[in-house]
């Protein structure tokens, strides 16, 4: 069963080649994302009572563990939620001539493509192969941040590509020398799974494999977002067609921060001390958030805003991911989810703002509570969950974080964080807050949600960050539980 979420996107593409209406490609983008989604918890039962899933076929290529189900969960479910937004977008641009229903077959082509290629990554055990999917979601999406086909989109595909590339070819030195530590050890077959890696890392070749990490962490950590290798960011998020944008900030970049989280497990397992990896991670960590609270301050795009925001959320991962306790790497696992769960729903609600105002500036927002009442609402509200208010789920896991902080001794690094985030919480109120008063010109805005599938997508995922950040299920704590044992090298 879980290998069909390898074939499930590949009959989508098939078959979209034969759909001659648009309510034919809607429907098949809902079914296999219905499907996907039936799939993953298939696989996540069979993950918890066994374990693991693998099938012997490929050589056990396909595994899955509690980590990376973790992440193929967060990809089906914004994936099934962001299908059905979909539906109203695309009807509203095919309406205005913004896309033409060639356009909207090759819009779903590629995002069956791009899908395939995060499934990929997920559920492999072969770093090489992980590699290779990741580059190949570059590939896809890039077509996707230029789909609107003007001068900003495309400089924006072009900065992504080349950046995102030269990254994934640093990544595949690192990853040579990650081959090169285990020639002694590993039978070439298995060289570049992760899980015989872990199995014998104690005996890798320590200098060899930290000198793998390095160039790893900054490939991946340039698709992952992190600064300094951010800058494609900003332009990508902002100009992609606003479910393409909630997939890379919700999806993409916790693909790229898995494949660094698997190495980073194997590096510390090597030597027994994560101090090296762990010193690393948290200067790009600290790094990001403090490069987030500089740009923010200054934003005029909404969009742009939100991608930068994006930067310092996986800056907090990768940092509790450097801090390797057990309490920092459960608070990191946590805020992957809960980061992705906040931030989709905010680019979602971001696309319907820029459909009825057709205007990315701040400045030209105004009455958004009173000219979209349900976006409005979820757009505040995500606003206030995102800068890691009470009672939404990133708070909590935000806690955690400066909690195993402080608990690793490192008060001035808790301190710091704390601020930068006070900062960025204080840039995203003095920005942003300011576009639900006020009226809106009756003459161009006319009051009413013109999305709403959309607009039941964003309330489910509002639903979402409150109940867990209230509440978090037995079973999922379990799931999390599972993953941090596999991240400290179980």
């Amino acid at each position: 069963m879980g290998l069909v979420l390898w074939i499930a996107p590949l009959i989508a593409v098939a078959l979209s080649q034969f759909a001659k209406k648009a309510r034919t490609l809607h429907a098949i983008s809902i079914g296999v994302s219905l499907v996907m989604l039936v799939l993953a918890g298939y696989c996540t039962h069979a993950v918890m009572v066994a374990g693991e899933l693998t099938y012997t076929i490929f050589n056990g290529l396909f595994l899955i563990d509690s980590l990376s189900i973790i992440i193929l969960d967060i990809v089906t479910v914004i994936y099934f939620l962001t299908s059905i937004y979909a539906i109203g977008y695309l009807q509203e641009e095919v309406r205005h001539g913004k896309i033409s229903s060639e356009k909207l077959r090759l819009y779903y082509m590629l995002m069956y493509v791009f899908l395939f290629a995060m499934v990929v990554a997920l559920t492999v055990s072969n770093i090489g192969i992980i590699w290779v999917a990741i580059e190949a979601t570059t590939l896809a999406s890039a077509f996707l941040v230029g789909f609107q086909n003007d001068h900003n989109s495309l400089e924006a595909a072009w900065k992504y590509i080349i950046i995102c590339s030269v990254g994934i070819a640093i990544t595949l030195v690192g990853i040579i020398f990650l081959h090169l530590s285990s020639v002694d050890v590993i039978q070439s077959g298995d060289a570049l799974k992760w899980n015989v890696l872990l199995s014998e890392a104690k005996h890798l070749d320590e200098p060899v494999l930290r000198f793998a990490f390095i160039f790893i962490l900054i490939g991946f950590g340039t698709k992952a977002g992190l600064a300094p290798m951010h800058t494609w960011l900003p332009d990508a998020h902002s100009q992609a067609p606003s479910p393409i944008s909630a997939l890379l900030s919700g999806v993409l970049l916790n693909s790229a921060m898995y494949a660094i989280i698997r190495c980073l497990t194997i590096v510390n397992k090597n030597s027994g001390d994560s101090q090296f990896a762990g010193r690393l991670m948290i200067g790009f960590g600290l790094l990001s958030v403090l490069t987030a609270a500089i740009f923010i301050l200054s934003q005029k795009d909404y969009k742009r805003l939100l991608a930068y925001s994006s930067i310092e959320h996986m800056g907090i991962i990768a940092l509790a991911m450097g801090l390797f306790t057990p309490l920092s790497i459960f608070a990191g696992l946590l805020h992957m989810m809960n980061h992705s769960l906040t931030k989709s729903m905010l680019f979602l609600a971001s696309g319907n703002i820029l459909q009825k105002y057709n205007a990315r500036e701040i400045s030209k927002i105004q009455g958004l509570l009173k000219t979209l009442p349900i976006t409005g609402t979820v757009f505040l509200l995500g606003l206030l969950a995102i800068s890691g208010t009470p009672p939404f789920s990133i708070f909590g896991s935000e806690v955690n974080v400066f909690i195993s902080v402080f608990n690793a001794d490192q008060a001035g690094l808790g301190i710091v964080l704390i601020l930068l985030l006070a900062i960025i919480f204080a840039g995203i109120a003095a920005t942003l807050f300011r576009v639900f008063f006020g009226s809106a010109d009756a003459g161009q805005v006319q009051p009413g949600e013109t999305n709403l599938p959309g607009a039941l997508a964003i309330c489910v995922l509002l639903i979402a960050i409150v109940v867990t950040g209230l509440y978090l299920p037995d079973g999922l704590k379990d799931l999390f539980i599972a993953a941090r044992q596999i991240v400290l090298g179980g």
